[in-house]
């Protein structure tokens, strides 16, 4: 399964299944080690030392990026809403974006995802940016794949033990 990510005007969604359980897709967004594991998708890489994260209202986070070609980009979000495991809203204070990303819990177990940004500055208003999006997104879902627990997501095999 692939991100489906949808342009409005000023607005960005991206909707993502992913194969964990909320708890463990908010440990990924909220760690410096999820963050690094994910954030550049597959257009840059994110040094994992560059990620800092201060959780709580009014805290921040940061990162690095890292474009194929070298070029580095120091990116800082503001926290605003923090709701353990359903609801994470940051600000770009630089541009004024704001990101929300909900959790919902799917019936196999898994994570209904979903990231809205809004105020998209013009220069992210493009399929370019979208495609970016779900970049990351389908990133961050190959890394729960790839750390995940033997019975976590899997509710087949925690019946089947075959």
């Amino acid at each position: 399964m692939s991100t489906d990510a949808e342009l409005h005007g000023d607005e960005l969604i991206a909707r993502r299944r992913l194969p964990a359980g909320p708890d463990r897709v908010w440990s990924a967004f909220t760690t410096p080690a999820g963050v690094a594991a994910f954030w550049g998708g597959a257009h840059a890489d994110v040094p994992p030392g560059s990620v800092t994260v201060d959780l709580r209202v009014g805290g921040e986070f940061a990162l690095d990026t890292r474009a194929p070609g070298g070029a580095t980009r120091r990116l800082r979000f503001v926290y605003v809403t923090i709701a353990p495991s359903r609801e994470l809203v940051f600000d770009e204070p630089v541009t004024g974006l704001r990101t929300t990303v909900t959790l919902r819990p799917a019936d196999d177990g898994g994570t209904l995802l979903t990231v809205h940004q809004r105020r998209l500055p013009p220069e992210l208003r493009t399929r370019r940016a979208a495609d970016g999006l779900a970049s990351i997104l389908d990133a961050l879902a190959a890394h729960l794949r790839q750390c995940q627990p033997a019975t976590e997501g899997n509710s087949r095999a925690a019946h089947d033990p075959a």
